[in-house]
């Protein structure tokens, strides 16, 4: 895929601009729709803080609704490939689309109980991350209290956003 310039992002009409970074944020295009409008950007590093600021100032449920918009990681939906392309590559490059049936036994029973404790699923950026360090961070963040985690999976979005962001537009 061709990294687009920042002085091309930044000339872009709105509407093309949606439908390129729409998916930045899974399912939730109105990111990309709010940070549209923080245009011109100095830098790709100003796109990804516009990316962000987007889903810190939008209100609770709606930044619930953005976390409730992504896949279990090594859910059904995952393993059915019923999932958006980006998150379908990251989770087969941390090894998550080829689990044993004991592990993938662990991710579902992990991915229930967090859901059921959380009210959202189980979100890690998971680039660079085996899918034992996953299970580890499951296991680190499952008794966390639930306002502390809740900031962790936005944090995690933010994560997710900037290495999709750098993936798509240059320096």
């Amino acid at each position: 895929m061709r990294r687009l310039p920042i002085s091309e992002v930044n000339t872009m009409p709105g509407e093309a601009f949606v439908a390129a970074f729409g998916g930045i944020a899974e399912h939730s295009d109105w990111v990309a729709t709010i940070a549209e409008r923080r245009r011109p950007y100095a830098d790709r590093d100003d796109m990804v803080a516009a990316f962000e600021q987007a889903v810190r100032v939008a209100d609770r449920e709606t930044q619930l609704d953005l976390l409730n918009a992504h896949p279990d990681l090594a859910g059904r939906a995952a393993i059915a490939g019923d999932i958006g392309a980006d998150s379908r590559s990251e989770q087969a490059g941390a090894g998550l689309d080829s689990l044993t049936a004991a592990e993938f036994d662990r991710f579902t029973d992990l991915n229930a109980r967090y859901r059921e404790r959380f009210g959202f699923p189980f979100i890690l950026a998971v680039r660079g991350a085996t899918k034992h360090d996953i299970l580890a961070a499951f296991e680190r963040r499952i008794d966390n209290d639930p306002d502390a985690e809740f900031a962790t999976a936005i944090e995690q979005v933010c994560r997710i956003m900037r290495f999709r962001l750098e993936d798509r537009v240059g320096e």
